[in-house]
């Protein structure tokens, strides 16, 4: 019998990967050519050459015992103060090496923040549309999550005085995912700075951080004239997640760090907690191979070119087919209104025409629909007629 917390998780399952996995069997029953996977963020660009150089000169050139024994739990020095250097260089001097602590991807990053910040009963807060695994994670150490309302009417900004609300003094945490899953959409600076004031003002009536958990891994999947703020130079107490899974498309070598900056409220025991989450959750250390690529890549990233063209033609077929939608800012995610107000009925009409696209309640946010336009440009012209075909049917 499996332990009672397990069920849950087993219960509710992800929409996501049951889309992804459905989309399989269809490929096999119509024909792959007839199939329009949207679902699983997925990416199809090749990785940068930088990578393969890389790969290239740590199985020729390194010494083998130092490519394939255990590092520090931590993660190599020299990848974590390069790591650190490219910040500072970037964003200014916030990090040091011991800053900088390489994970399995922002996900186990975020895991082993949450971790170290959360007890039993305590929270987190997010903002819908959110990633659905925050809450499961949060799950993972007994913790609740609270969800601000999504706020339609201004692009699914964060909303601060919603944010306000929720906030009470066993939530110890708030995500913030810029550029953002699913809707695109990159956060004003105005946006994050009423959000910052909000916690600060939070910590002194509560008398404890709260920390931003920075969840970062679109940080360069930019397609507007518009910068991605640095949440530490607009609130101390961030803790940043990151993941290379997409700036160098390579999300199946899960690696990525977290970082903390040198200002926020207990940074030093924070940066010893999180190295002994790494052991004790029992990862122990990132890969060593895919720290040493991502150290010899940090200046490269995809072409982004790829996804631009994606998101304005995919944005082109939806708009024209009828579907009122969001123009993606960053991320590659469509987010478009569902043509009724249960948005599952929209989404079997749809799958009906071979597109698999993924509901808005998997972000908790009803009556959307999410669209990953990271698969081919040729998949995402053929799905043109489908798109047409489901709009006829609710828009004649």
């Amino acid at each position: 019998m499996i332990a009672k917390s397990m069920k849950p998780f087993v219960e509710g399952g992800s929409a996501i990967r049951k889309m992804f996995e459905e989309g399989k069997l269809m490929a096999k029953e119509r024909g792959a050519e007839n199939v329009y996977d949207y679902s699983v963020g997925n990416p199809s660009p090749h990785p940068p050459m930088e990578v393969y150089q890389a790969l290239e000169y740590l199985s020729t050139k390194m010494d083998p015992h130092y490519v394939f024994a255990y590092p520090s739990n931590a993660g190599y020095e020299s990848t974590r103060q390069a790591v650190a250097d490219d910040l500072n260089e970037r964003f200014g001097d916030h990090f040091d090496m011991e800053s900088i602590i390489m994970t399995a991807g922002a996900g186990y990053a975020i895991n082993i923040i949450m971790k170290c910040l959360l007890d039993p009963g305590d929270k987190i807060a997010v903002f819908a549309p959110y990633f659905v695994e925050y809450a499961n994670w949060a799950r993972n150490f007994f913790a609740d999550t609270v969800v601000v309302p999504p706020n339609e009417k201004k692009g699914f900004e964060p909303d601060a005085a919603e944010l306000k609300k929720v906030l009470d003094p066993s939530v110890k945490a708030v995500i913030i995912n810029n550029p953002n899953n699913p809707t695109g959409a990159i956060y004003s600076r105005e946006s994050l700075e009423a959000v910052a004031d909000v916690l600060r003002e939070a910590e002194k009536e509560f008398g404890h951080p709260i920390y931003i958990i920075s969840d970062e891994p679109y940080r360069e999947l930019v397609y507007v004239d518009k910068k991605v703020e640095f949440l530490p130079d607009i609130y101390d107490d961030t803790i940043i997640a990151y993941s290379w899974s997409k700036s160098l498309s390579m999300p199946g070598a899960r690696i990525g760090y977290a970082a903390v900056p040198r200002k926020a409220s207990g940074s030093e025991e924070l940066r010893e907690a999180l190295v002994a989450s790494c052991r004790v959750l029992g990862a122990n250390n990132a890969s060593t191979l895919a720290e040493i690529i991502v150290e010899r890549s940090l200046k490269s990233t995809i072409d982004l070119s790829f996804y631009y063209r994606n998101a304005k033609d995919l944005y082109r077929i939806v708009t024209e087919a009828g579907f009122e939608a969001i123009l993606p800012q960053g991320a590659f995610y469509l987010w478009f209104k569902s043509p009724v107000e249960n948005e599952m009925e929209f989404i079997e009409a749809a799958k009906e025409e071979g597109l698999l696209l993924v509901p808005g309640r998997s972000f908790c946010s009803p009556g959307w629909v999410r669209a990953s336009f990271c698969g081919s440009h040729k998949m995402i012209l053929r799905s043109e007629e489908a798109f047409k075909k489901v709009g006829k049917k609710y828009f004649g």
